[in-house]
């Protein structure tokens, strides 16, 4: 697949004088045409709020696209989705969003595919797993915007002080090493955030750790496999049974995780780039391994990206392409990425990042994207599935769980949504 995005990529610069506009469409180009955009905030703070990001992208764009302007509203990632939806339902959806979904919109045949509005080059440099992820129907209507990788990481001085010398490397590791850091008072020897904020994330990543997943090859839910019904079966017996999570998984949220890290309160936890800044940020010295599996490291990593989507309602087509090409560019997305700590999303980013020192710590995540696996975003059942599991995985494990009937629950609600949905 690597060769195959590269050669077109390829074909795309060597002729690019008689294609670049053909992925464009033929939308009317007369007088002066104003972009909508609705984007979600990766900032933490005011101070690096996405709206910055944004601005001096528009500003650089628009000196260059005298006749294109661009409005560029930010909310944050609990109100983004809903503001989209909002718009969309009423009839006024912006010509573009960049949120956290794109099956939906694409079903209901309101977004312009990617090659409807990129240039050849740009749409061949998104890396290639990316852009398979954000297909519908063997059709690329998501467009990769921030991607991330997650690795275990590990408090270097707690392990130390509990006389741990390596890290985990498979899930007997892990219990043995909180049982360790249990002894040695710490709080919360491994943190499973197992709370509504983002539970259908640590899920598969313990999905894919034990072998499973949400989805086979083809698509077709598995939920409750053998391997997943294992997993589960495993973290509740030898993992939260002793109380190696220091507290109850279903009431722990990822971000009180990543905080409980940062205090120094937390021996392991899977986590993500942003994460290395909020440790960096006081004080803790880490170490990232690949998540361990229960015979060595897991088969894959999670891998999560966000979409950027293009609707056909106002027509501007011709506009948002030129638009996206723009935000696209290797120094724009390299911009986003540093600023972020997050992943670039195409080739020439990617390559670029692999060469800078100065990203250094980003490296073993970017070498996981390749092969990472995904949310299965292209399934218009998936959001009630991904509610679905917010509301019941952490029931499993705790002290009067049952792994395997709560996975067979969840299958059996992804099964009537897939069905319904098709």
């Amino acid at each position: 697949m690597q060769r195959r995005y590269l050669s077109l990529a390829a074909a795309g610069l060597t002729t690019a004088m008689t294609l670049s506009l053909s992925a464009c469409g033929s939308s009317a180009d007369g007088g002066d045409v104003t972009l909508k955009l609705v984007a979600a905030d990766y900032g933490d703070t005011e101070a690096n709020s996405s709206q910055h990001y944004w601005d001096k992208l528009v500003k650089d764009f628009e000196k260059q696209n005298p006749n294109i302007k661009v409005e560029v509203s930010v909310y944050s990632w609990k109100d983004v989705d809903k503001k989209v939806e909002d718009m969309v339902k009423s009839g006024k959806a912006p010509d573009m969003a960049q949120i956290g979904a794109y099956a939906d919109y694409a079903a209901e045949g309101k977004l312009y595919s990617a090659d409807q509005l990129l240039s050849i080059p740009v749409h061949a440099d998104f890396v290639p797993a990316l852009a398979e992820a954000g297909e519908y129907q063997r059709i690329q209507y998501g467009m990769p915007f921030g991607a991330s990788t997650r690795r275990l990481f590990y408090n270097k001085k707690l392990f130390a002080e509990a006389g741990i010398t390596n890290p985990p490397q498979t899930w007997a590791d892990i219990a043995a090493d909180a049982a360790k850091l249990k002894a040695k008072g710490v709080k919360m020897p491994y943190a499973l955030p197992l709370g509504p904020e983002e539970t259908q994330a640590e899920t598969l990543m313990w999905m894919l750790s034990g072998g499973g997943s949400y989805t086979d090859s083809i698509g077709k839910y598995t939920i409750d496999s053998p391997q997943n019904v294992k997993t589960f079966e495993w973290l509740k017996k030898d993992l939260v049974g002793p109380g190696l999570t220091g507290t109850d998984p279903a009431k722990l949220n990822r971000q009180d995780a990543f905080n409980a890290f940062a205090a120094g309160d937390v021996g392991m936890l899977n986590g993500h780039p942003t994460l290395m800044k909020q440790a960096e940020a006081k004080g803790i010295d880490y170490g990232t391994v690949e998540l361990p599996g229960p015979s060595g490291k897991a088969k894959a990593t999670m891998g999560v990206a966000d979409w950027m989507t293009a609707f056909k309602q106002n027509g501007h087509r011709d506009q948002v392409g030129k638009f996206l090409d723009f935000v696209y560019n290797e120094k724009n997305v390299m911009d986003f990425s540093g600023e972020y700590g997050l992943l670039p999303v195409t080739t020439s980013g990617s390559e670029a990042m692999l060469a800078n020192s100065k990203y250094a710590k980003l490296h073993s995540f970017l070498g996981q994207l390749a092969q990472a696996e995904f949310y299965p975003a292209n399934k218009t059942s998936w959001p009630l599935v991904s509610k679905t599991v917010k509301a019941k995985m952490g029931t499993a494990v705790g002290a009067n769980g049952n792994p395997a009937g709560v996975l067979s629950d969840i299958q059996n609600t992804a099964n009537e949504a897939d069905n319904a949905g098709q």
